[in-house]
């Protein structure tokens, strides 16, 4: 078994925020901008598309920002209801090596909503890989079957642009989930410039290892569990909700 930790959703880098973090540990899960072709694809936006709490996720936005972003397409990616992530990004490569069975564990940048937190990285789901590739190496079929609701797929230019190079994974219907409440995966470090930057948690080495000393998980590429905490990983990860 593989563990591997992604970054994803909205930032201060891309979106402008963090998604909220509610009092009682919830959040809402708000994905990237779509920034295809520089203006987007997609016909979901901030402004037509509502959370799980009932809201449209513009509100999630302060007020300077939601004239701007109110018609700003969304890049869903991953998306929970059938549980696909995908990415044309050479740095996720490895990932269409995934077999079944494997984790990938997903976190997010939030950022108290109604109480005050300032902003961290937070687990925020999981997929138990059903299966994973590269897009060409999978049938026609297959595509349609698996991948059909997510954002690299549903989009038939965005599909035939990035289909050479595009990952695919898929989680287990059953398995894979949104977890209801955030878990804390971060505290505050420094980079070699004495930058302060989100770093993996003492608490969280101790369950996930230091990626060999690369602690650092503000804008990283994927980090790979190693070995000898896979087992302690994965049990964490299943009693998650």
């Amino acid at each position: 078994m593989r563990i591997v930790l992604v970054r994803v959703g909205i930032d201060t880098g891309s979106g402008g925020i963090h998604g909220p973090l509610f009092r009682d540990g919830s959040f809402e899960f708000v994905p990237i901008p779509d920034r295809y072709k520089k203006c987007g694809i997609d016909s979901r936006t901030y402004g037509n598309t509502y959370g799980k709490y009932g809201r449209p996720l513009l509100d999630y936005f302060p007020e300077r920002k939601r004239g701007k972003m109110e018609k700003q397409p969304i890049h869903f990616d991953p998306e929970f209801k059938t549980f696909t992530y995908g990415d044309p990004n050479r740095l996720k490569s490895r990932l269409s090596k995934l077999k079944r069975g494997d984790i990938v564990v997903f976190y997010s940048g939030l950022c108290g909503w109604d109480i005050v937190q300032k902003p961290a990285l937070y687990i925020i789901g999981f997929f138990i890989v059903d299966r994973a590739g590269v897009a060409v190496n999978f049938s026609k079929r297959q595509i349609k079957r698996f991948f059909s609701e997510n954002f690299h797929v549903r989009h038939r230019r965005v599909f035939q642009d990035q289909k050479d190079r595009l990952v695919l994974v898929k989680g287990h219907p059953t398995k894979s989930r949104l977890l209801e409440r955030a878990r804390l995966l971060s505290e505050c470090g420094t980079d070699r410039r004495g930058r302060r930057i989100h770093v993996l948690s003492r608490t969280m080495q101790k369950i996930f290892g230091d990626f060999n000393g690369r602690v650092a998980i503000q804008r990283s590429a994927p980090r790979w569990v190693a070995s000898r905490f896979i087992e302690r990983a994965a049990r964490f990860l299943r009693k998650l909700k």
